[in-house]
């Protein structure tokens, strides 16, 4: 699954320069991405219910994380990659608004029962680590959007991240990760069928796992502040806290 990422305030510049390369591929007289104004945009750690920037079709947007479940309660935050197109849900958003997540890296958490150091863990909490691409550069993960309307009625669109099964570099720590996209790969992604389809199915990208092991719990909305060194090749371990579930009520993943 992915149940929480970072966009940091560098990422910004790099996302400007895409949507401009995206522009200069838009046909004359279809529209054109608007990257004038981002400042007001979201930054920091993204958690699901929050309003974060999506790049889709028609430029960059700021909607919720997260489709209201179908149980009446809470919200779903993943689809599954294998099976989406089958599903009532993520069919049509999937064919018709698929989009893109700029992050600068993701959380997991460790389900499998196991401490840091691969150990039996009894503890009830989990380690929370945060993954980027090796070259340090946007992450971009594959999602898809639709429209709802809420209590009164009011319409609002709002995205999920789409998952796949763990690569080699997430499998220690999870089952799951985001389908994970080239920048370059943003406009198949957004209106190549065919390429949607290898997309969805193909093994993820190489990720690094180097930071700083945290001393503090992860304050809720906030990132948590490292007070050791950095040390390069070692898997970050951002913090110890409650399970994910802490912070959504439900998702399909």
């Amino acid at each position: 699954m992915c149940g929480r990422y970072l966009l940091e305030d560098e990422a910004y510049a790099d996302i400007l320069q895409i949507l401009y390369e995206l522009n200069k591929t838009k046909k004359a007289g279809t529209g054109g991405f608007s990257p004038d104004d981002i400042s007001n945009m979201p930054r920091g750690e993204i958690f699901p219910t929050n309003i974060a920037p999506v790049i889709d079709n028609n430029g960059i947007v700021s909607i919720k994380w997260g489709f209201p479940s179908l149980k009446g309660s809470g919200v779903v935050i993943n689809a599954r990659a294998e099976t989406a197109s089958e599903k009532k849900m993520f069919g049509k958003p999937l064919r018709e608004r698929r989009c893109a997540i700029p992050s600068s890296g993701f959380f997991e958490w460790n389900g499998k029962g196991k401490d840091s150091i691969g150990k039996d863990s009894k503890s009830k909490k989990k380690d929370k680590y945060f993954f980027t691409l090796p070259q340090k550069g946007i992450l971009f993960m594959a999602g898809m959007i639709s429209t709802f309307k809420d209590s009164a009625g009011i319409e609002y669109s709002a995205f999920v991240i789409l998952t796949t099964a763990a690569n080699d570099f997430i499998s220690p720590i999870h089952d799951r990760m985001p389908v994970i996209l080239a920048p370059d790969e943003l406009k198949h992604w957004l209106s190549d069928d065919e390429f949607t389809k290898h997309a969805l199915h193909r093994t993820g990208p190489a990720l690094t796992y180097a930071l700083s092991v945290a001393e503090t719990a992860t304050q809720v909305g906030a990132l948590a502040k490292a007070e050791s060194a950095t040390k390069v090749g070692a898997l970050t371990k951002v913090g110890a806290l409650d399970s994910e579930s802490d912070y959504y009520n439900s998702i399909f993943d």
